[in-house]
């Protein structure tokens, strides 16, 4: 009978341990009692107590659902068959797992040991997908140590992230519009606060629709414009891979969509397949799973699709205000500043550097931070 799961674990010991060694009570008592043909050596053995050891092997017993101990009248204490082919077993896994359990205790050292370096920088970061945030990541560590620990979400969970303190700081991106902004005021505006939070430029990107080229089968989109696409992802004539709820780009396709005078909210099908990277809606549409994707322009390119320009956007970062003075913040500010920023951007197909590295007036940047929604008349008041 097999144990009812594996539970790997490790702690802090004034001693250290080599090699593949690996501590585990269950094969520690089995292999002291087959070594030492008594309950009572065995204990000594373990520097441990008759009482405790007895317990133990009836506790391990009980969660193995199978006797480990055979024991006879004038005779040592010997291991079931069973406990010999546990013991054999586990042995031979400890060999093979020995480089793995090495590498894995010299990672672990020197991850706690670069914890005892108080110049270290580090910065969580949750962001909104992007493909050029993870080349700011590996420049912010060569060009000042700062350690950026990346996890991409949606925009308004990135902002909400920051909000309740599960991150240092929060990337998100708006379309560069001139009006008819009233949906990214509804989602994004209460996340943010000019008193409490400081905009921080990177980039822009250029955001459209992905679709396969003719030759890959995609002839009946190909004859249609942005708005007839639009149109038959309404009328369910094509398959679309959307983004998920929260994600700035699901909202982007709320503002398009409602533009052409259409709603999201009443096309059948619309959350059939969800994505939650512009990398995925891409591999969607190439495999043929989807036709009709909205991402950035590098993902699509980076698939060999076709790409059809919609609207430029800025991404920002945002942090608190009062971390913005902090030596991790000063520094991730300094490699956007830099050229080599600018320099990775450009080998991105439609991306490039936009006031990077500046503090930013939230209200001048955003332009729709001064949308106000009309008041409801008193009768729907509640």
């Amino acid at each position: 009978m097999t144990p009812r799961g594996i539970h790997l674990q490790y702690s802090f010991e004034a001693r250290g341990q080599e090699g593949a060694q690996i501590e585990n009570p269950l094969f520690d008592l089995l292999s002291a009692l087959q070594a030492e043909g008594s309950i009572g050596h065995a204990a000594k053995a373990l520097g441990q107590s008759y009482r405790h050891v007895w317990g133990a092997l009836k506790h391990w017993e009980t969660v193995l659902g199978s006797a480990l101990v055979v024991w006879s009248k004038g005779q040592p204490a010997r291991l079931t068959p069973f406990a010999e082919r546990l013991v054999w077993a586990e042995r031979r896994a400890r060999t093979r797992m020995t480089p793995h359990v090495e590498a894995l205790r010299t990672e672990l050292a020197r991850v706690f040991a670069a914890a005892d370096d108080a110049s270290l920088l580090l910065l969580d970061i949750a962001a909104s997908h992007d493909l050029g945030l993870p080349r700011l990541q590996g420049l912010a560590e060569q060009q000042h140590a700062l350690h950026l620990s990346l996890r991409f979400t949606g925009s308004e969970d990135a902002l909400r992230s920051l909000h309740d303190g599960r991150c240092s700081v929060a990337g998100f991106h708006v379309p560069k519009l001139a009006s008819g902004a009233s949906l990214f005021a509804r989602d994004l505006r209460p996340l943010l606060r000019p008193g409490t939070h400081k905009l921080i430029g990177s980039h822009w990107r250029r955001q459209g629709l992905m679709l396969r080229p003719a030759a890959a089968g995609a002839d009946t989109l190909q004859g249609l414009d942005n708005t007839g696409l639009l149109h038959a992802l309404a009328a369910g004539r094509c398959r679309f891979a959307n983004r998920q709820p929260g994600s700035g780009t699901r909202l982007l396709l709320e503002h398009l969509l409602a533009e052409a005078g259409l709603d999201m909210r009443q096309i059948e099908g619309i959350d059939r397949q969800v994505e939650h990277t512009h990398v995925a809606v891409a591999a969607a549409v190439a495999s043929g799973s989807a036709d009709l994707g909205l991402g950035i322009e590098a993902a699509a390119r980076e698939f060999g699709l076709d790409f059809r320009p919609l609207v430029e956007e800025d991404y920002f970062l945002v942090c608190l205000k009062v971390a913005l003075d902090t030596p991790a913040v000063q520094a991730l500010r300094a490699t956007l500043a830099s050229p080599a920023w600018a320099q990775a951007l450009q080998t991105l197909p439609g991306y490039g550097v936009q006031q990077a590295g500046e503090v930013l007036s939230m209200t001048r940047a955003l332009p729709w931070w001064n949308y106000r929604r009309a008041k409801p008349p008193h009768a729907q008041l509640r």
